[in-house]
């Protein structure tokens, strides 16, 4: 089985975006072990909204990797790197991770990490804390998560202040 990893920046309160979805509060110093954590996946998961925030970058940065987007509406004909999918997240995922690959990417946001997390699908959870307050925001989970133990893998303080916290769900 692949394993579903989510891995994204995070405010000290818990936002992943501002409330209208700014990210201009993250760090752009370093790469924070991104292209590492890039290199070992194929695929990459993401909801709509997300993903018309991702699409508004000129070229698309995600040319080189499989991306399913999570949409109610289908408003684009599939690319040999993009398909929209109308379907059950969760059914889509469990089919998905049973294929033969590396691990797959939860790049957010809100609604389908709270979705794919419930369903007891995200392995691995990766969390670039940046030591700011937003106050108010897009919260990590948009919906009603159960709680979970983790066991931390890692915690790299970097000189810019941000932590990256790595953890495996504990099952």
């Amino acid at each position: 089985m692949r394993k579903l990893i989510l891995y994204t920046a995070i405010s000290l309160d818990g936002f992943i975006a501002g409330p209208h979805g700014e990210i201009d509060w993250l760090y752009s110093d370093d790469d924070y072990g991104y292209f590492d954590f890039y290199a070992g996946i194929d695929t990459l998961l993401m909801g709509r909204t997300t993903y018309d925030f991702v699409a508004q970058m000129s070229p698309y940065p995600h040319m080189d990797r499989m991306n399913y987007v999570f949409t109610r509406t289908l408003t684009s004909a599939p690319t040999a790197y993009l398909r929209f999918v109308a379907g059950d997240p969760v059914e889509f995922t469990k089919k998905l991770l049973t294929e033969p690959g590396k691990p797959v990417w939860l790049v957010g946001g809100g609604q389908i990490n709270a979705i794919l997390f419930e369903a007891g699908l995200v392995d691995e959870i990766v969390l670039s804390i940046h030591p700011v307050v937003l106050g108010k925001g897009i919260h990590l989970f948009t919906g009603p998560v159960s709680q979970t133990g983790f066991r931390t893998l890692s915690a790299i303080p970097f000189p810019s202040g941000l932590v990256q916290w790595h953890g495996e769900r504990i099952v």
